[in-house]
């Protein structure tokens, strides 16, 4: 096994963290010629990742993420690099704005924007804010969260022409970074771009790509970071590691070992990584944790000196020699040889309250808690002059001799808790003071001195994540023998101030340290301009239906060209340039013989609808509201909201008011239409509405939006629940639902909701377009009118069928969440929003993207006549599978380029 300094073990006693998988995958760092110091191996780790996108996780030691390091370490590293942006852009310095990547590179890039002196600074989000309008958004491809959004409080932030710097932990391939910029371009053209990395490990093709993106867009691109090289990764790399990741888990599965991980029932778990030398099988390494720690004077002295890749002209200037002493003595092996033990069996325990300290801070007042909503040098001035207080209010709670304190971040929430970290050790109050954060980042953990992740504790979100409950992790945190952290502060916004939190990572910590001591941090909350409270949309100006059947709060947005073929909207949006609600899908225009599957499906499940329609609003009208505010989601919502509200009206005399909205996934719903919701009714009685439950990710998007609007209730109801999502509902069949057949025409001749921050400002409704000219095709009216005849027939089993459903435990399953997942894993898409279960979804994948083929129900009958012929039609395969908890679910291609029809992006392949 070679370490950095290309001897084998038995010559050096010192392992590099990243020896482990070196030696098992043949993955190594080269570094770039003439790259000087520091070198990529003093910076760097490896590990392997539980996301089988990536084999290999380069681990950083100074960004403060997965690796315990000194605060000061850390701050200096992003703030050396601020100070060679500013001696690279001289006056221009002045003008520039600094935008970090969430969530790894949140802290970093704060830290940049101080070194760099008067810019103000923005971080992408995770966490749509209702009221704040994104001022754009994008995707990264290969990461295990994809979505990020802008949401600066002042529009303007990104509206100058002056440089903008882009700050992530590593540049890699580059393609979020060429993404991010060529959208922001296209809205607000700049002269010139710098790209801030920690390392950059670009291949020569990246390299070239890069300064042919630069040409193309007329601008001058520098790049600027610490160290520079390339990761070599033998052929064969991904599907190795995928088979020692399996490997290891398994080995942990098999009860071959004995118990060492705790869980609750709250699904707080924690769990200790394997180990393997030899090929024996996993064992556990050397008990001592390290940690790579370089100087903070030496690390800020490397991040002073310029290393300088210009677009149009690249150069390359070596780095000053640093000292590495530190860092190689904190990450020296034991002298002697570890006893290897077998790796331990997790375990669980019931859900219990951790033991923890509350330390109040006076956080000043007005002052972000980061840079989600922006950070201007006024807020950094006060923070600054804040510090040493609410550094000595830490100090007091922590009392004398606190021992090896670990301040410990939160995901995005990283600047906030390394300021904290720093100031209480640079004040001397605890004898060791280390920083790290917890991720998203699912990381396969290796108690070996070799190998960069030695631990791993694992708990659930706390925040109500948009994008639904799953794991965090906090590695490097669980101190085993001789490295046990005394206490432990964790540092969290309000926002994830929950219950979840402490049967969560407070109970994860509280067996591996001597105390916990939680420090919550106001959630800044931007201040919101007033709604434009323009009165809804109605028809026959907009839409087809009566105007007393629906308002549309929207824009009308009828004269503006949004529509882009299916292709090249499926590339945009799968290479992050684009989110699917900037663009509209061409209207799909029905053949006759699809015409004529439509009439038949509806003039067979014409009272089955009727039925569900009636259950549903005879549940809302006795568990919600007797005179609710029907609320739909635009647009598959809508014709169910339109025939509650006809049900309501034929049964039982009311005249319920009924509006349109829009919700976006990952963007959250219309805060202006809530606002204009609640200024005209009681938003206790509003009902919000939809067609049928996929996997659940809009209930859990309105469910997440509606935690800042008082009043409102955020659970949704629909006429279909296949995915046992909601607690009110019609059905739990999947069945077809004639609407979800068709576009526009079956839904007043309304398009779907368009987001885009160029047309939709701060107190703007989203928009959406009315396709007058398809009146000739529209079935909208026919369709409520059709299914509206059958209330009489089925008004009894309506009765006998509410009368068992208020009796009955609806709890939500959530077993649809459960299958994509699985159907994800299984059919190596590896996302689950490229996975539509059901009929409803899987019929928009086949009108609306790109499909790649389509799982059946064996067996299933007519229900499915419509996707077989749009299937046959696209040239989609349809393949009939057991144990399908749905009627047919639709793959989206999850790698899709003009041309492409499989996941390889080359030929199909069928399990």
């Amino acid at each position: 096994m070679t370490t950095r300094k290309g001897k084998t073990i038995d010559e050096v006693d010192e392992v590099w963290s990243g020896t482990w998988v070196a030696q098992r995958l043949g993955v190594s760092l080269e570094e770039a010629p003439g790259a000087g110091k520091p070198r990529l191996d003093e910076l760097l780790g490896l590990a392997l990742r539980r996301n089988p996108k990536r084999a290999h996780l380069l681990v950083s030691q100074v960004l403060g993420k997965h690796v315990p390091q000194s605060p000061r370490t850390v701050y200096a590293a992003g703030y050396g690099l601020g100070e060679r942006v500013r001696a690279l852009l001289g006056e221009d310095a002045a003008s520039a704005v600094v935008l970090g990547y969430a969530e790894t590179a949140t802290g970093l890039g704060h830290c940049v924007a101080d070194g760099l002196g008067p810019a103000p600074y923005l971080h992408s989000t995770r966490r749509p804010v209702p009221g704040v309008e994104p001022a754009g958004g994008f995707e990264e491809a290969h990461s295990h969260a994809t979505s990020h959004l802008l949401l600066p409080e002042d529009p303007g932030l990104l509206a100058g022409s002056g440089p903008l710097v882009l700050v992530d932990d590593e540049f890699s391939t580059g393609s979020t970074v060429l993404n991010t910029i060529r959208d922001l371009h296209a809205r607000h053209p700049r002269r010139h771009y710098v790209v801030v990395a920690l390392v950059d490990m670009r291949s020569p093709a990246d390299r070239d790509r890069l300064t042919a993106f630069a040409a193309e867009l007329g601008a001058r691109v520098d790049l600027v970071a610490l160290a520079s090289g390339t990761v070599s990764l033998p052929e064969g790399v991904l599907a190795r590691g995928q088979a020692l990741v399996e490997e290891y888990e398994a080995y942990e599965a098999s009860g071959a070992h004995q118990a060492s991980g705790v869980s609750d029932g709250s699904g707080a778990r924690e769990a200790s990584g394997t180990s393997a030398r030899g090929a024996a099988g996993p064992t556990a390494g050397d008990p001592r944790e390290p940690t790579h720690e370089s100087a903070c004077e030496q690390t800020h002295e490397l991040a002073r000196e310029p290393v300088r890749e210009l677009a149009h002209e690249p150069t390359r200037e070596p780095v000053r020699e640093s000292a590495r002493e530190s860092a190689r003595e904190s990450a020296r092996e034991p002298a002697h040889e570890p006893a290897h033990e077998p790796a331990r069996e997790q375990t669980r325990e019931p859900a219990r309250e951790s033991g923890y300290e509350q330390v109040p801070l006076d956080w000043p007042a007005g002052v972000p808690d980061g840079g989600r909503h922006g950070f201007t040098p006024a807020h950094r001035a006060r923070l600054e002059a804040a510090l040493p207080a609410l550094a000595r209010q830490l100090a007091a709670a922590l009392g004398t001799d606190p021992g090896r304190v670990l301040v410990l971040g939160n995901e995005e929430l990283m600047y906030a808790p390394l300021r904290l970290a720093k100031a209480l050790e640079e004040a001397g109050a605890a004898r060791e003071v280390r920083f790290s954060t917890t991720t998203r980042s699912p990381v396969l953990a290796v108690d070996d001195p070799g190998y960069a992740i030695r631990t791993r504790l694992v708990f659930p979100a706390h925040d109500a994540p948009a994008d639904g409950p799953g794991d965090r992790y906090a590695y490097n945190v669980r101190g085993t023998a001789g490295a046990r952290f005394d206490a432990v502060v964790a540092v969290v916004d309000s926002a994830g101030d929950t219950p979840a939190l402490r049967t969560g990572l407070l109970a994860a910590l509280a067996p591996h340290t001597g105390r916990v001591l939680l420090a919550v941090l106001p959630s800044y909350v931007p201040d919101r301009q007033e709604p434009i409270m323009s009165e809804p949309l109605r028809g026959p100006a907009f839409s087809s239906y009566a105007p007393e059947d629906v308002g549309w709060l929207l824009q009308d947005f009828s004269d503006v060209e949004l529509e882009a073929p299916t292709e090249e909207r499926e590339e945009a949006i799968q290479a992050g340039g684009a989110h699917y609600a900037e663009s509209l899908p061409v209207e799909y225009q029905p053949s006759p013989q699809y015409q004529q599957l439509y009439q038949s499906a509806l003039n067979d499940s014409a009272a089955r609808i009727a039925r569900a329609v009636g259950t549903v609003t005879e549940t809302v009208l006795a568990e919600r509201s007797p005179s609710p505010v029907l609320v739909s989601l635009a647009r598959a919502g809508t014709p169910v909201g339109v025939l509650m509200r006809r049900w309501a009206q034929a049964r039982h005399g009311l005249d319920l008011p009924h509006y349109a909205v829009s919700i976006v996934r990952g963007r959250g719903i219309d805060a202006n239409a809530l606002r204009w919701l609640a200024a005209h009714h009681d938003p206790a009685d509003v009902v919000f509405v939809d067609g049928w439950t996929g996997k659940g990710a809009i209930t859990r998007e309105l469910r997440e939006a509606l935690s800042a609007f008082e009043g409102f209730n955020p659970e949704i109801v629909v006429l279909a629940d296949p995915g046992s999502c909601v607690e009110t509902y019609g059905t739990r069949e999947d069945f077809l639902i004639p609407s979800a057949c068709l576009n526009s025409t079956v839904s007043g001749l309304i398009s779907r909701t368009v987001l885009r921050s160029d047309l939709v400002g701060p107190a703007d409704f989203h928009g959406g377009k009315f396709y007058r000219e398809l009146a000739g095709a529209d079935v909208s009216v026919d369709f409520v009118d059709t299914v509206a005849a059958r209330f009489d027939e089925v008004a009894d089993a309506v009765g006998e069928e509410v009368k068992e459903l208020l009796a009955a435990d609806r709890t939500p399953t959530w077993e649809g969440w459960a299958a994509v997942e699985r159907i994800s894993e299984e059919y190596g898409i590896h996302d689950v929003n490229l996975v539509k279960p059901g009929v409803g979804e899987t019929t928009r994948v086949l009108l609306r993207r790109v499909p790649w083929k389509i799982l059946a129900q064996r067996g299933a009958g007519a229900d499915l006549d419509h996707v077989r012929l749009l299937a046959e039609q696209r040239g989609v395969p349809v393949e009939e599978v057991d144990g399908l908890p749905y009627t047919c679910v639709g793959l989206i291609h999850p790698r899709f380029t003009r041309g492409a029809t499989g996941a390889d992006g080359k030929a199909v392949s069928s399990k």
